[in-house]
């Protein structure tokens, strides 16, 4: 949703290349996270995109690198993996899109190994109440805007709701755009043990 500015490439360019063995990554759009990950690390990609329009732009740019990518077509919330196969996940601006954002976190969490790691940037709920007004105002629009886009979610909250200890975050405004659609979390979650 944010596109790819300066301060959000820095951070794909740090957050990607931790990822190693078996990948997922969940809604990989247009592909702007391949050249970023460590083909020295990385045994396979599984890219799960529903966007038919985005799925054909992140093919072009899996030809720019030397991945070995297998492009999956469903929603986030149903990932055709088996359980404990992957050892990281990756999402970078897609909890904000996917309608059963608690179920497509579970769902992560059940293809994930146990030590798996969930690497994730998103945006979302700025801390701050007078950005927090703006984000509710503004939502329908990004809504409308921007495939179904939610400014208005606690994705620390989430995650750890979907069954993930938050291991590392960051935060903060990070895109030269209005604070409403801008308040980014971007880090390293692990399954929580029974």
């Amino acid at each position: 949703m944010l596109g790819n500015p300066k301060p959000i490439e820095k951070i794909r360019e740090q957050i990607v290349p931790r990822a190693k063995g078996t990948v997922l990554e969940i809604g990989v759009g247009p592909g702007v996270n391949f050249v970023h990950y460590d083909a020295t690390r990385v045994g396979k990609i599984y890219a799960l995109e529903p966007n038919r329009g985005m799925l054909r732009r992140a093919q072009e740019q899996r030809l720019r690198t030397q991945l070995d990518i297998e492009f999956i077509d469903l929603p986030g919330e149903r990932i055709p993996l088996r359980e404990a196969t992957v050892d990281t996940v990756v999402s970078t601006f897609s909890l904000c899109t996917i309608p059963g954002v608690v179920e497509a976190i579970q769902g992560i969490g059940r293809v994930l190994k146990p030590d798996g790691k969930f690497l994730f940037f998103e945006h979302g709920l700025s801390p701050d109440r007078p950005i927090q007004r703006w984000q509710e105002r503004s939502e329908p629009l990004f809504r409308w805007a921007f495939e179904g886009c939610h400014v208005t979610r606690n994705i620390p909250a989430l995650i750890r709701q979907g069954g993930f200890n938050i291991e590392q975050m960051d935060t903060g405004y990070l895109a030269p755009f209005p604070k409403c659609g801008s308040y980014c979390f971007w880090g390293v979650a692990g399954p929580q043990k029974a």
